[in-house]
């Protein structure tokens, strides 16, 4: 009979199979010629099959370079595998096309059909390992030692991610220089975007990121004032600006409004107006407290050094500052009241009797086109020997002594003038007797320059 070959009982015990399964392979090949054919298809795909069970396509990812070599000559077995199994399929279509159709429903038929699909597997196989290994060869690095540890970490995806991530330090080893890596618009956004998330990934969600910024510092700081608030102060501080340029164009206008007309026409505008002549005195304190000297301190001190029985009379009061810093009656008259005190007249038509003071004070108060006419009305209240006290603005003097001799003819006489400070002069003088000219006489010498300001 038909004695068995070594090699039929060899093949399938290296396959992992035991001579029972051998067996009835021998019985189905003694019977057909055609059978060795179909003995060796058999094995080589028991073969093909373990060897894909116990060495499954690795990934791209290696532990040493060994292991990619290795890898790398696998492939060109199973390709030459494949192509040695595509051969064989081609001679048994052959044979079977001359011995005739099998039935459909045999064995070998059965057995054909699985080891086409089993090629078919195959082919695909090694179609997606080709693809996967040309993937690989574009992503590998320049240096793929230095990168190895990368891929064992995290597989496929570190050669995507390790486009975003920074490029590798050189080691200390390595003294050749390396061009430097350029990132493209998309690496560099994806870097960003990790960058980012790492950031985040430690910050708690409750805290907000001005709670986190603060955090850092353990003093109590102020709150910031809001928007509402500040754009109010803003807005507040603008008014007041504005109000107070239209206070210092108002401040103008009374003030040269005064030195341009009489006595009586200023009476009658601070009458129709009150609150012009707040305004007015409120702008006049202003401007001379910025002096070194106030005249009206002056002018008590001195007058602090006579008897306190003098009766004083102060032409153009304001607010009775002098009458509060001295302990003589004194009669205060002005255009408009801001005391009870004030006693609100005409300086040039004073309510009081003739010879009835002691003392007539004109402190900043010769203002207006009719400066005789309070000079008289001064002479005509004063007692004989009475005194006199003028304090004016040094810039109004043209010619000091043209004044001076304007005054004597008016019935005084020059007792003592203080031409030192430098913002206002200080005259003494006492009443000789009745003035020496006709109501209608004009004195050039009395004609003062107005003392107006400059628009700022």
């Amino acid at each position: 009979m038909f004695e068995e070959p070594e090699w039929a009982e060899a093949a399938p015990v290296a396959a992992g199979l035991g001579p029972v399964t051998s067996r009835p392979l021998l019985a189905a090949a003694s019977q057909n010629k055609g059978s060795k054919c179909r003995q060796l298809l058999a094995t080589l795909r028991t073969l093909e099959a373990a060897s894909l069970s116990q060495n499954p396509p690795s990934l791209p990812s290696s532990d040493s370079e060994e292991e990619e070599l290795k890898r790398k000559k696998k492939c060109p077995k199973k390709a030459s595998f494949a192509s040695a199994s595509a051969e064989v399929g081609k001679k048994r279509k052959k044979k079977c096309q001359k011995q005739g159709p099998p039935c459909s429903d045999s064995e070998e038929e059965v057995e054909r059909r699985k080891t086409c699909r089993e090629q078919a597997l195959l082919g695909s196989n090694s179609a997606e390992e080709g693809k996967r290994k040309r993937k690989c060869q574009k992503h590998v690095p320049l240096n793929p030692a230095q990168h190895l540890d990368d891929v064992d970490q995290t597989g496929p995806k570190a050669w995507k991610n390790s486009a975003t991530n920074d490029p590798p330090e050189p080691s200390p080893e390595s003294t050749s220089p390396k061009p430097p890596h350029t990132l493209s618009r998309k690496q560099w956004r994806n870097r960003q975007k990790n960058k980012r998330r790492h950031k985040n990934k430690f910050r708690s969600p409750d805290v907000p990121d001005q709670a986190l910024a603060e955090a850092p510092t353990e003093k109590t700081e102020v709150p910031p004032v809001p928007r509402t608030e500040s754009h109010e102060a803003r807005a507040g501080a603008l008014r007041a600006r504005m109000a107070q340029r239209l206070d210092g164009a108002r401040f103008r206008y009374l003030n040269e409004q005064l030195y341009s007309r009489p006595s009586s026409a200023a009476q009658r505008l601070f009458q129709e107006d009150p609150e012009a002549f707040i305004l007015y005195h409120r702008g006049f304190q202003s401007q001379v407290k910025k002096w070194p000297l106030q005249p009206v301190d002056r002018i008590a001190k001195d007058l602090r050094q006579r008897p306190a029985s003098l009766v004083v009379a102060d032409f153009g009061c304001g607010d009775c500052r002098l009458a509060s810093s001295i302990r003589n009656p004194v009669h205060c008259f002005d255009l408009a009241s801001l005391d009870p005190r004030v006693t609100v007249c005409d300086m040039a038509q004073v309510p009081l009797e003739d010879e009835s003071v002691d003392v007539a004070v004109f402190c900043l108060s010769l203002m207006g086109t009719n400066i005789k006419d309070f000079l008289e009305e001064a002479n005509r209240v004063l007692k004989p020997g009475g005194l006199l006290k003028v304090a004016e603005v040094s810039s109004r003097f043209e010619d000091v002594r043209t004044f001076l001799r304007a005054v004597t003819k008016l019935g005084f006489k020059v007792v003592s003038k203080d031409l030192t400070n430098s913002h206002f002069f200080l005259f003494d003088f006492q009443k000789t007797g009745p003035p020496q000219v006709g109501p209608k006489t004009q004195l050039s010498g009395l004609k003062l320059q107005p003392c107006l300001y400059k628009r700022r």
